[in-house]
């Protein structure tokens, strides 16, 4: 019997993420994990919010697919990831989008006000890229596997 679960197009991921060593290391712990979903990328908080909403580079729909999940670095430039946060759970057309911090930050203050601006996870970076493989085929088994997510946005609520 066919798992009626999983949706038949991958989920897309999008990862702001500053550091194009660590976009890479990602992409490379993601397909080391083998995940098959669709890995997107912007660079900022700002470039975040633009391909959420269709804005600047980002308004071709095909070239910016709404994503299932975003993995957000804290710390990146223009707009940091805790702005970017506080922008997606105060928007009714993006909230519902589930977010996972993905930073180098251990700061209590860190996990408490990402929690408290309604992050749906908060994860520090391992520091070997072993450790963020094993980080990565775990998340993705909770994500992919065992959690439902919303598909496409609220205009798929039924």
């Amino acid at each position: 019997m066919p798992d009626t679960r999983r949706p038949e197009k991958p989920i897309v991921i999008l990862m702001a993420e500053d550091d194009e060593d660590d976009r890479l290391m990602a992409q490379e712990a993601l397909r080391a994990s083998r995940l098959a979903n669709d890995l997107r990328f912007v660079v900022d908080g700002q470039a975040l919010l633009d391909y959420l909403r269709r804005e600047g580079n980002y308004t071709d729909p095909a070239d910016s697919p709404t994503p299932g999940v975003i993995l957000l670095d804290l710390n990146m430039p223009r707009m940091d990831g805790r702005e970017a946060l506080a922008e997606i759970k105060s928007d009714p057309d993006l909230r519902h989008i589930p977010v996972v911090i993905l930073t180098t930050s251990k700061a209590e203050e860190d996990i408490f006000r990402t929690y408290d601006l309604g992050v749906n996870s908060f994860i520090t970076k391992p520091v070997t890229f072993q450790g963020l493989v094993d980080v990565m085929r775990v998340w993705s088994q909770y994500w992919f596997e065992i959690v439902e997510l919303p598909r496409d946005g609220p205009d798929a609520r039924a």
